[in-house]
């Protein structure tokens, strides 16, 4: 079977990521993977205007990444662009940054879309490959949920909820204050009640009966939020895929992160391992979207895919 060395750069509201790989019609073997924090989304949600620091961040990374790309022999380079790009009233900006760093085409991708990939590229797992699943990408800007099994999806949809969006809709202390955590708590179950629930309990119940339904279907994170509370829970330095998807966390524990992180300052946060010090004022939103999934939904464990949204990007041809 023919082998093809691809790259694909991900462009996200909170970072930027890049995957190289050597892939086949139905595998994905990674040969890098590297990623760097550039906060296309700061100062975005007022205005809904990419700033120009982060665009010129964002655009500096991207041309680092196609470099490192090209200098490991990818025969084609995709970059993508999710939630901040698609929702910007200025996204010519960023593509035109990114086209002089790279002389390469940005591709806006929709919500569907990053949604359909994504269960995609986690299902490339074989032990996610047949499983019901309700998979659950938590990004910068937007969270997709899509509920499916196998080849089969029986609900996919993008919200606007993101770990950088909360993060910036909902300003907390340093440290953060207790009446800060119910109240962002609270935004997110209405959240979930009022702009979720009634579209995704109804897809739940529909796919197996919901007395049985959560033995049957499975939550799995994806993004890396979900992988980075992994990494803490396990003490890790390093990035050891088989032990992050190994790692399975009851509700109480996701509970206790939260807890824990909503109650350090900044600069003690960034001394937890596993926790990217770049990475420790936003994992406090993220955090709390996967427990308020888990309360909202009754999911009573988390496991996480590290085979998101990329690993299916790259196993298309760039058009």
């Amino acid at each position: 079977m023919p082998t093809a060395r691809r790259a694909v750069i991900d462009v996200g509201t909170n970072s930027v990521k890049l995957l190289v790989a050597d892939v086949t019609s139905h595998e994905v073997q990674p040969v890098l993977e590297d990623s760097k924090q550039t906060r296309l989304g700061k100062g975005f949600y007022e205005t809904h205007r990419l700033q120009p620091e982060p665009v010129a961040q964002t655009a500096r990374a991207v041309a680092t990444f196609a470099n490192k790309a090209r200098q490991l022999g990818a025969g084609s380079v995709r970059i993508i662009a999710t939630s901040a790009a698609r929702d910007a009233k200025n996204p010519g900006e960023l593509a035109a940054a990114i086209a002089e760093a790279t002389n390469l085409r940005l591709e806006i991708i929709s919500g569907e879309q990053e949604a359909d990939w994504a269960f995609r590229g986690a299902t490339t797992n074989p032990k996610l490959a047949g499983t019901p699943l309700l998979l659950l990408e938590v990004g910068g800007g937007s969270t997709q949920f899509i509920l499916g099994q196998g080849e089969q999806k029986h609900f996919r949809r993008s919200y606007a909820l993101g770990a950088v969006r909360l993060l910036e809709t909902i300003p907390h202390s340093d440290p953060p204050k207790p009446e800060e955590l119910a109240a962002c708590r609270e935004w997110l179950r209405n959240f979930l009640y009022t702009k979720v629930g009634f579209e995704l309990e109804p897809a739940l119940q529909r796919e197996v009966s919901l007395h049985a339904r959560h033995q049957a279907v499975r939550l799995v994170g994806t993004g890396g939020t979900a992988t980075i509370l992994m990494r803490m829970e396990n003490g890790m330095d390093d990035y050891d895929r088989e032990r992050i998807e190994a790692t399975r966390l009851a509700f109480e524990t996701v509970r206790a992160w939260a807890e824990r992180l909503w109650s350090l300052p900044l600069a003690e946060r960034r001394k937890i391992r596993g926790l990217p010090k770049e990475r420790a004022d936003v994992m406090l939103t993220g955090i709390l979207i996967y427990e308020a999934v888990m309360e909202v939904f009754a999911f009573s464990e988390l496991r996480v895919s590290t085979r998101g949204l990329r690993f299916a990007a790259v196993m298309e041809e760039v058009q």
